[in-house]
């Protein structure tokens, strides 16, 4: 799907340091010369200048518009996976923003529904990298249901439910595998399992594809420290935590190739 230029409304989004500031200020003055009209709340492209966090920050607070707003990332420190061009481009990435239809990519998000035990309450999020669930005191002890089945009872420190494009954040700590940001899929990947003879569980990730859902419940106690990417909350009295392949996905402008497995490459095996 292309994308015209016409009556475009943007949006920059800074890390906070003074190289991305400088950048961030160079970057709005270009663009505003070319004719394109500068709105924070209902921009067509944001352009995030920083690092993957800052992407992270940008999409939290454009995601409710998702359907209307395209991400592209300058990365002011190491290689990113969402920021992909750097400082010495600013001025061709100006110029492919005003003058160049881009190529709108979409990729899939992690829903997560937390359910509360008084009142029917539940809270919705959506994730561009993982959600992570762990007890407040002590083992986390967490039914694991898929697709309405019991599948195992865990017991560990925590458990990480990533989307493809989190897939090579914590959920590769943890072991998991790296998935192709294309795929409509999650993934469950287990921190510091406890298995013995009374205790066991898979014990290696888990990947879901979109049309089945992993429903967390608690087993003993309800408090929870759950982190929706960069935020980490305490929640209480949880009854459970649904996760599932969301409905709205992230769209990101690309100018130009991305290389993923070669992004992989780079930022984990070449010096």
């Amino acid at each position: 799907m292309k994308k015209k230029q016409e009556d475009m409304k943007f949006a920059i989004t800074s890390k906070g340091d003074a190289i991305s500031n400088a950048l961030t200020q160079k970057m709005k003055s270009y663009l505003l010369d070319f004719g394109l009209e500068y709105d924070e709340n209902q921009p067509d492209i944001v352009i995030s200048v920083g690092g993957d966090g800052t992407l992270l920050y940008a999409f939290h607070r454009y995601c409710r518009r998702l359907d209307k707003t395209a991400f592209v990332g300058v990365h002011t420190g190491h290689l990113g996976f969402y920021a992909d061009w750097v400082p010495e481009e600013i001025e061709k990435l100006v110029i492919a923003i005003a003058k160049t239809p881009y190529q709108v990519v979409e990729y899939p998000l992690l829903e997560v529904i937390i359910r509360y035990v008084n009142g029917g309450r539940e809270a919705r999020y959506l994730a561009l990298n993982e959600c992570t669930v762990k007890s407040v005191t002590g083992t986390l002890v967490m039914d694991v249901e898929i697709k309405g089945d019991l599948f195992e009872t865990f017991r560990g420190d925590g458990l990480c439910i990533s989307t493809p494009t989190g897939s090579t954040a914590y959920n590769k700590a943890l072991g998991g595998a790296i998935l192709h940001p294309s795929l409509e899929a999650i993934q469950l990947a287990e921190m510091a399992s406890i298995n013995n003879r009374v205790f066991r569980t898979i014990g290696s990730p888990l990947v879901l594809p979109a049309h089945h859902t992993c429903m967390l419940k608690p087993v003993n106690y309800s408090d929870f420290q759950i982190s929706i990417d960069h935020l980490s909350l305490l929640h209480k009295e949880v009854k459970s935590i649904q996760c599932r392949v969301a409905d709205e996905k992230v769209r990101f402008a690309r100018f130009r190739p991305f290389p993923f497995w070669k992004r992989v490459r780079d930022s984990f095996i070449t010096d």
